[in-house]
């Protein structure tokens, strides 16, 4: 597992208890040592996660073995058919999209996939879309209102990708256009903020009636870097405009900006990716019931987002 700056106390006691499962014998003593250096261990697990600071839960968010889109499809979406393309200029792999059945009903799915190792993060361009990402996802809200289909998108984005090809195909039209046709979407929208939130990279996707966000996962309008390279001329900084930029989802909670915060298993995803994605799983169910009952979706998300300005 990636260890954290923060983490390194909880790994030497870790392989403090494994060298000593490995010299026990059956002797009492040494197992009486381990069951007290792991409720030490734990302990300090959950001191360390109750007091992360926002640069802290920037680097948890970001962690490599957090699950990913991916891995929410494959244990959450039973037939999944995986849909390629927005018909114009290519297929962007940082944004997964197709449908299937969440929970017996049928749905549609967007969301953005980092990669899990340096090939597949090159591959998916490190989860930050170019224009025809978006245009995909259009492309599938179209569809999904055809067939009268909930959208169910999760975030995972550093931000839209910035290259020079991406302004030249009109990245911020793109983004632009994703989020009108959030606004004009007949279904429900349930939107789920999984590790980094990032930009109007993320906005595109998270443009929802029910907006859920992980523990320890950040939502801003720019990277911490970013932020740090703008105000303080120093990306070096970015721990500062970490703090500043009031990213974590206690933060948005208490502003009103999302709808509910997911609980992670102790110490984070990382830790235990599969109670993370049944949580998830859970709390996306409760969401889309409560969502049946809404006359109007449409007027209710825009309503939704009208009342971010007057707050």
């Amino acid at each position: 597992m990636i260890i954290l700056d923060f983490e390194k106390p909880i790994f030497e006691l870790d392989a403090k208890i494994k060298e000593l499962k490995k010299l026990n014998t059956g002797d009492l003593s040494i197992i009486e040592d381990v069951k007290r250096l792991e409720n030490k261990q734990k302990k300090l697990l959950k001191q360390i996660y109750a007091e992360l600071t926002p640069w802290q839960k920037v680097q948890v968010a970001r962690h490599q073995e957090r699950p990913q889109t991916s891995d929410y499809i494959n244990a959450l979406i039973d037939d999944f058919v995986p849909l390629a393309g927005d018909r114009a200029f290519g297929n962007d792999l940082a944004i997964t999209a197709g449908i299937g059945k969440f929970k017996g009903v049928a749905v549609a799915v967007l969301g953005h996939e980092k990669g899990k190792d340096t090939e597949g993060r090159i591959r998916h361009n490190f989860g930050m879309p170019h224009p025809e990402g978006y245009r995909k996802a259009c492309r599938i809200m179209d569809i999904a209102d055809k067939f009268k289909l909930p959208l169910l998108t999760f975030i995972d984005t550093a931000g839209a990708y910035p290259g020079v090809g991406a302004e030249e195909r009109g990245q911020a039209e793109a983004i632009a256009k994703c989020i009108e046709r959030s606004l004009q979407f007949k279904n429900p929208i349930v939107a789920t903020v999984i590790g980094e939130g990032g930009s109007g990279g993320a906005v595109a996707l998270a443009v929802a009636n029910s907006i859920l966000m992980l523990e320890h996962a950040t939502y801003s309008v720019i990277s911490p870097e970013g932020c740090a390279s703008i105000l303080y001329r120093n990306p070096e900084k970015a721990e500062d405009a970490a703090n500043a930029l009031k990213l974590t989802a206690q933060d948005l909670l208490r502003f009103k900006m999302i709808d509910d915060i997911i609980e992670e298993p102790l110490g984070g995803a990382h830790r235990n990716p599969s109670a993370t994605i049944k949580a998830v799983g859970d709390r996306i169910k409760v969401a889309l019931l409560n969502l049946a009952n809404v006359a109007d979706l449409k007027s209710h998300r825009n309503e939704k987002f009208l009342a971010f300005c007057r707050n």
